[in-house]
């Protein structure tokens, strides 16, 4: 709550913290809600003496599955751990309160890498994205026509390369991604399979979406057979988010000169011996295209994407789900049920609405 102290305002700002290195799967009891105290609701005068800052309140938070090799003791990744005691940092939306920096002013939204708290000082506001306020609700700038929005956009169209009346099939695509590949899929008049954990994911996938066909992996004993099945010429174009058994079965099913986009492999995620891949001679024999990516590599189509993407939506040819938590306490259970399957679409915390 914001109030008047004797140099301004200032508002309690609570914050969600690692509390140590994991080497496992993460659990809610690997993050902490603590209270990180006054913060003054202006820059700090030192702050803004190395350079433009920007404090801002966080409204809404995302949650996304490559947060968690940020909870590990590991150097070798793009993207530097988390430090323990510290909030935990990813993408949200959030309203300026103060800045020094020219392109930005209090009330403006943004969108960019903040923390997991009430109100975050930015010190690289460079990387901060200005929102224009629209019909579109703020927290779709954390899926739809954030992150996973545009890592479906660029993963699709620059890494699959994709032609009419190619068979694509998109795992995990009921989450935050695999929702999109599939509809950008249709519209670009290709036969869109994909795969879930549910049942009530699966009908989501042909209900909602537009899928062609969708099985839940779960209840398949033999994920190559499956495949066949739902592919008897072979897979053109592969959305990888999921790895382990499920590329494995993926490689025999493809067809000559198939192409893989590796977004994610979410199923090896916190898991301490990764399952190995045995069929990759396929590649050779089948000449097929691998490519992992991610897609801040591709900044620059960013504008193009937002107008692509905000042309189908307003137009109605791509709809859009999200599993929305409310109150940064639900933070850590948020997170932890991307690795279950909990939650049904892209996962978001609303931590405020002000």
């Amino acid at each position: 709550m914001e109030k008047e102290a004797g140099k301004g305002a200032v508002a309690r700002n609570r914050k969600v913290v690692l509390r140590g290195y994991i080497d496992r799967a993460p659990r809610e009891d690997d993050m902490e809600l603590v209270d990180g105290g006054d913060v003054a609701l202006r820059v700090p005068e030192g702050v803004a003496a190395g350079g433009p800052a920007v404090l801002v309140k966080n409204l809404y938070l995302s949650c996304d599955p490559y947060m968690r090799s940020r909870m590990r003791d590991f150097q070798g990744s793009y993207i530097p751990p988390f430090k323990p005691g510290s909030p935990i940092e990813g993408f949200g939306v959030g309203r300026v309160i103060d800045s020094t920096h020219p392109g930005f002013s209090a009330g403006d939204f943004v969108s960019g890498m903040t923390g997991w708290e009430d109100y975050t000082l930015i010190t690289k506001p460079e990387q901060l994205r200005k929102i224009q306020q629209s019909d579109i609700p703020l927290s779709y700038h954390l899926g739809l026509l954030g992150m996973p929005g545009f890592t479906a956009y660029v993963g699709f169209y620059e890494i699959c390369s994709p032609k009419k009346g190619e068979f694509v099939f998109v795992s995990a695509a009921s989450g935050a991604v695999g929702q999109i590949v599939g509809q950008l899929a249709k519209l670009h008049g290709c036969y869109v399979v994909g795969s879930a954990g549910t049942n009530q994911k699966v009908e989501l996938l042909k209900e909602k979406f537009g899928f062609d066909a969708a099985f839940n992996y779960k209840e398949e004993p033999d994920l190559t057979t499956a495949l066949k099945r739902y592919f008897p010429e072979g897979i053109d174009i592969y959305f990888e988010n999921v790895g382990g058994p499920m590329l494995d079965a993926v490689l025999l099913n493809m067809r000559v000169h198939g192409r893989i986009a590796v977004c994610g492999m979410v199923s090896q995620h916190g898991v301490t011996a990764p399952a190995g891949i045995h069929n990759l001679f396929s590649l050779i024999s089948k000449r097929i295209d691998m490519k992992g990516f991610i897609q801040s590599d591709y900044l620059h189509l960013f504008p193009q994407f937002v107008d692509d993407i905000t042309k189908h939506y307003r137009d109605g040819k791509i709809v859009y789900v999200e599993d929305m938590s409310v109150g940064l306490e639900s933070g850590p259970a948020a997170f932890v049920g991307l690795f279950s399957g909990k939650n049904v679409g892209k996962q978001v915390v609303r931590v405020s609405q002000d």
